[in-house]
């Protein structure tokens, strides 16, 4: 029986080239800014059209400032590529979501949330974490700009097929425990390459359990394991996201669509080229101590010494903890926070906010920490409002900034200073990732939290009711 990667792949093939790759048909490509100009360019300089444009959704994300969205982009080089991608939408007849439009968000965000991303459907689009699509039940992958210009031209890719891993997660999560813990987790477990050339499905009871935001943040990170994909089969708490979000199929087409999607599991007898099975109970609030995301520890514990490092790793561990000022053995409890961010398309939904205001409801931001919460789209901004969280992070003495990709990457206003640490709900802490010299500590919406009430890396658990 084949698993559910071979039945949407094969379902997409549509030829194979012999000892070559795949040609495989793409339900939806999104485009952003930052990783389509050349393709667009190369699609001028052969005088073609796109060969699918309705199949095509375009949105600045990564260079859009989080403030004044309303004004001219300040930086000449961010301005250049939002105006950019305006202009070749329009020029190619493509859909466009342009900055400060109700529709406009980070992709990887608004996508799921308007019912773009469907399942069944493979998505791509020219950013690693295009993987976070996985929830709905899609084969979704990043790919690069020449691939990009090959699915404008053909709405086609060609593909090696990666090889399938299952991972189980059994048992029930602890208190203060999220998904983005368990992603961390699982990287620690499996370090930053143990998944490559795999494509991964999520199982087991936590992710079974899991909400549909919190699979978007656990499929999110798929990547950062080294695979070209995660994703988790649909179910009822699928289809009740989905249904009524403005592009979903509608009447007797949801009926049909529903029909189908119920197919799309693996067989109990399905083969698996790997298949690993974690442990709920093993798992804590995290936090990372390193430059790669695979570099973390549960919040109570210590930081790795020297003699637990495989010898292939000592030379990145002590690079790393050189940079980011820490000591071997150290616990992080205690350690004074700079900035916190909560966003990006890790962490920018509501239920992030949700479970922010849950930990700074009544308390106050520490006075030294810079705090940035910048919601994924202007719905979750929208949901912010209705649902009052607006009102108790400003009582708390935070601001809500508008959306973007903000302080994830430094392609925008949102960087971290040099040598500052930041408590971050993004999805990558390698050097200069947020900003030349700046330190991060990638973490969950609740442990940010608790950073930016006590101004320390604290355990939320110990601030939870």
């Amino acid at each position: 029986m084949n698993t559910l990667f071979d039945k949407i792949w094969d379902k997409h093939v549509v030829q194979n080239v012999p000892d070559g790759p795949t040609q495989l048909y793409i339900d939806r490509l999104y485009c952003h800014e930052v990783t389509s100009p050349q393709a667009f360019a190369g699609m001028r300089e052969r005088g073609l059209k796109c060969f699918r444009p309705d199949h095509i959704y375009c949105m600045p994300d990564h260079n859009t400032p989080t403030h004044d969205q309303d004004k001219p982009i300040e930086d000449p080089i961010g301005r250049t590529q939002v105006e950019t991608l305006a202009k070749n939408a329009k020029d190619f007849g493509l859909r466009h979501f342009g900055m400060g439009q109700k529709d406009n968000g980070i992709i990887h965000v608004v996508g799921p949330e308007k019912g773009l991303s469907l399942p069944g459907m493979t998505i791509v689009c020219g950013d690693s974490h295009t993987s976070t699509h996985g929830a709905v039940g899609a084969v979704a992958f990043g790919i690069g700009t020449s691939e990009v210009e090959m699915v404008l031209a053909s709405q086609c890719i060609l593909q090696q097929k990666p090889k399938s891993m299952r991972i189980n997660i059994e048992g029930k999560l602890g208190k203060g425990v999220t998904a983005k813990d368990v992603a961390l987790y699982l990287m620690s477990q499996l370090t930053t390459s143990g998944a490559t050339g795999y494509f991964v499905e999520y199982a087991g009871q936590v992710v079974r359990d899991m909400t549909m935001e919190g699979r978007l943040t656990l499929c999110n990170l798929s990547i950062e394991m080294g695979a070209r994909g995660g994703f988790v089969a649909p179910d009822e708490k699928t289809f009740e996201y989905i249904k009524g979000r403005e592009y979903a199929p509608k009447g007797a087409d949801w009926d049909k669509a529903v029909a189908y999607w119920k197919t799309l599991k693996s067989g109990d007898d399905a083969v698996f080229d790997k298949e690993l099975t974690f442990q709920a109970a093993d798992i804590e609030p995290r936090v990372t101590y390193g430059t790669n995301p695979g570099m973390g520890i549960g919040i109570t514990e210590r930081i790795p010494t020297i003699d637990t490092i495989p010898s292939a790793g000592v030379e990145s561990y002590k690079k790393s903890l050189q940079y980011m000022g820490f000591e071997a053995g150290q616990s992080l409890l205690g350690t004074p926070v700079d900035y916190v961010f909560l966003g990006a398309c890790t962490n920018g939904r509501i239920e992030d906010f949700r479970a922010f205001a849950s930990i700074v409801k009544g308390r106050r931001k520490a006075d030294h920490v810079i705090a940035w919460l910048v919601p994924g789209s202007w719905l979750v901004d929208a949901q912010i409002r209705q649902e009052g969280i607006d009102k108790i992070l400003t009582e708390a003495g935070f601001e809500i900034r508008q959306p973007g990709c903000s302080a994830c990457l430094a392609m925008n206003d949102d960087k971290i200073p040099a040598g500052k640490l930041s408590v971050s709900t993004s999805n990558r802490n390698f050097e200069g990732r947020q900003g030349p010299g700046a330190r991060t500590v990638l973490a969950s919406p609740l442990v940010a939290a608790a950073a930016a009430v006590t101004g320390v890396i604290t355990d939320p658990r110990t601030l939870m009711n």
